[in-house]
């Protein structure tokens, strides 16, 4: 999940223009990016995409799961088997509950159990970064956790950046905390989104800390931050051929606890990173 691209579900252009970008994956939005009166059609709108041929994931980001709204938006786009569902303020609890109503939903439409994927919004509440470190184990559909700034910014009645552009220091803690929260979850941290689309060096350096934290992918919100959050995302040829080199190593020397590679010591957590760096080739 490298990039993830948001997509108002009622817009069919937005729509046409998410299908033929490079996203890894589009987020079918039918929560922030869409008025309360255009629920109906946004949500026959994205049942719509869902059921056409897929040339990435497709995920539907649903409203809160206390709601009727979310009730409603699974009930209309269950049939067109998503990847995935992006479940906004979360808590543990709201993971359990989804948790719950996906199972039914997959027998209804003839899907295995935990077919469907989520990604839990964790941080856009108190009482979700507070339940940070509860999220692990509740159910194996659990793809990633990530954060989000804005919410967190209105519930709070703050500014989440300072005036350098830089988050404010309870935005730092709580990226930081949803990105360790996930590690001990056993999934993947995903960046939030860059909300200045036409800002690409700031961007670029968002991505690149990001990366450089750990995070493996970040959300979008237009197409042309795309290219930027790929680039920023991939292991370059100079990561690629010191993970093969220390893969190799341990390979050829199995009992090995630290091991030289290209005139360094390398040991047993050199081994992680590398597998993990391998993985982000494709």
């Amino acid at each position: 999940m490298r990039s993830l691209l948001f997509v108002p579900a009622d817009s069919e252009r937005k729509l046409a223009k998410g299908l033929e970008s490079s996203a890894s994956g589009l987020i079918l939005d039918l929560e922030d990016s869409v008025a309360q009166h255009n629920r109906p059609t946004a949500r026959r709108m994205a049942r719509a995409a869902l059921e056409r041929p897929r040339t990435r994931e497709l995920w539907v980001r649903i409203n809160p799961i206390a709601t009727e709204d979310a009730l409603l938006d699974l009930a209309a786009v269950m049939a067109g088997k998503p990847h995935g569902v992006l479940l906004p303020k979360c808590t543990p609890e709201d993971l359990r509950r989804l948790d719950d109503y996906l199972s039914a939903l997959e027998v209804s439409v003839g899907v295995g159990r935990y077919a469907t994927r989520v990604i839990a919004i964790a941080t856009e509440t108190g009482q979700g970064v507070f339940g940070l470190a509860r999220f692990g184990g509740i159910t194996p559909r659990l793809a990633a956790l990530t954060w989000g700034a804005e919410d967190l910014a209105a519930v709070l009645g703050a500014t989440n950046r300072r005036a350098d552009g830089v988050y404010d220091d309870t935005f730092r803690l709580v990226r930081a905390l949803c990105l360790i929260a996930a590690q001990a979850a056993g999934v993947e941290a995903i960046d939030t989104i860059y909300t200045d689309f036409r800002d690409e060096p700031g961007l670029r350096a968002e991505c690149e800390a990001a990366r450089r934290a750990g995070f493996s992918g970040k959300m979008a919100i237009h197409p042309a931050q795309l290219d930027a959050i790929n680039a920023a995302f991939r292991a370059t040829d100079e990561e690629l051929g010191w993970a093969r080199e220390v893969v190799a190593a341990f390979a050829a020397n199995p009992d090995a606890g630290t091991i030289g590679v290209g005139g360094k010591m390398v040991d047993r957590p050199h081994l992680v990173l590398a597998q993990r760096l391998l993985g982000r080739a494709s």
